[in-house]
């Protein structure tokens, strides 16, 4: 039996998505052998491996002018590649919502320099700090549109002038509608929305591209590599991206990502109203910044939400323990976990505030 599971990553995958592959999991289509053991040069390959690349930029409106990578080392590799493939100046200035924007930072620090624009460490990360001023001859902005252990997220994007942003969205991406245009790069861990672990996706205009320090790396830590090679420069996870493309085609069944940002607010919504009136659980995050993907709450008692997880997970709900540098309790809902998993998680959480 198949339970609700609230875990921040890897996270929930569509049901519909888990069924097709179990299916197609010996043999795939006429290939007469797996997904798993095709040559990623096969034309059966290339073909799963060009539709979720297309299906990506159809779904966040990609524009022409814009390449998209599908790379191995998870979104923290990227805290590295970043900085190394853009910089030109050697300044780049950095928004800290949490902990995954204070890696970035930290990481960059190593290879140029990089400075604190804004930060809400000094309110515990509860809201988006208001940025009083980005450097004019600054290679880029980083921020975070969602923070998935503090629960916030940017609901307008800031005005960085002429200098790109750049923006890590792996717990936000495909959960709402973003204006592509507005970004220098977008880089996510897929293992949120978009499907299991393995890698990440890196969206980069291409005058971003042409850098001479870049040209200076190591053929494989260049973007241009990936991108004359169809992120193909190596093996990649064949069928970690084969699941891609069923979670993408799966979303565009959904309404696409505008069609599940309506389902993803109504979620939301639900676990909301039900932590405002609660007389037992709070919510963390301030309300203008919350989060439409990740929910942490809390008792006011490390013993209680202990207890709370423990009684959870015997009726069904796991994962719902918060991150391991803050405690409490936090509730992923993205975009495949079913509107009935809220809806249940609120049923049990009135009658657990009951027994109290």
């Amino acid at each position: 039996m198949r339970i609700f599971n609230f875990s921040a990553g890897p996270a929930v995958l569509p049901l519909p998505v888990l069924e097709k592959a179990s299916k197609e999991l010996v043999e795939y289509g006429g290939a007469g052998m797996s997904v798993m053991e095709m040559s990623h040069r096969s034309k059966s390959y290339e073909e799963i491996h060009s539709a979720a690349i297309e299906l990506l930029r159809e779904l966040m409106g990609v524009p022409s002018n814009y390449k998209i990578m599908l790379l191995q080392g998870g979104a923290s590799m990227q805290f590295a590649q970043i900085p190394m493939n853009l910089k030109k100046s050697g300044k780049a200035d950095f928004v800290i919502t949490g902990e995954w924007s204070n890696r970035a930072y930290k990481e960059a620090s190593g290879i140029l320099d990089a400075k604190i624009a804004a930060s809400g460490e000094d309110i515990k990360f509860a809201r988006i700090p208001e940025i009083k001023g980005v450097r004019p001859d600054a290679d880029y902005l980083h921020i975070c549109t969602n923070n998935t252990i503090t629960g916030t997220r940017f609901t307008t994007i800031p005005d960085a002038g002429k200098v790109p942003i750049v923006a890590d969205m792996s717990s936000g991406i495909l959960s709402e509608v973003f204006d592509v245009s507005k970004f220098g790069l977008i880089y996510a861990g897929a293992q949120k929305n978009i499907g299991p672990a393995g890698v990440a996706v890196v969206i980069i205009r291409e005058d971003l591209l042409e850098n001479e320090n870049a040209a200076k790396l190591t053929v494989f830590l260049q973007y241009k590599s990936h991108v004359a090679a169809n992120s193909m420069y190596n093996t990649p996870p064949t069928y970690t991206i084969y699941l891609i493309k069923l979670c993408l085609e799966w979303l565009k069944s959904q309404g696409g990502v505008s069609g599940i940002q309506k389902i993803n607010e109504a979620k939301a919504k639900i676990l909301y109203d039900y932590l405002d009136a609660s007389p037992l659980f709070k919510g963390i995050a301030d309300k203008p910044h919350r989060s439409l993907m990740n929910v942490p709450f809390t008792t006011g008692d490390d013993d209680r939400d202990k207890q709370f997880v423990k009684e959870a997970a015997t009726a069904g709900f796991a994962n719902l323990g918060g991150h391991r540098l803050v405690g409490g309790l936090r509730a992923s809902i993205y975009n495949a976990m079913p509107t009935e998993g809220v809806v249940a998680l609120v049923e049990f959480m009135k009658k657990f505030e009951g027994g109290q």
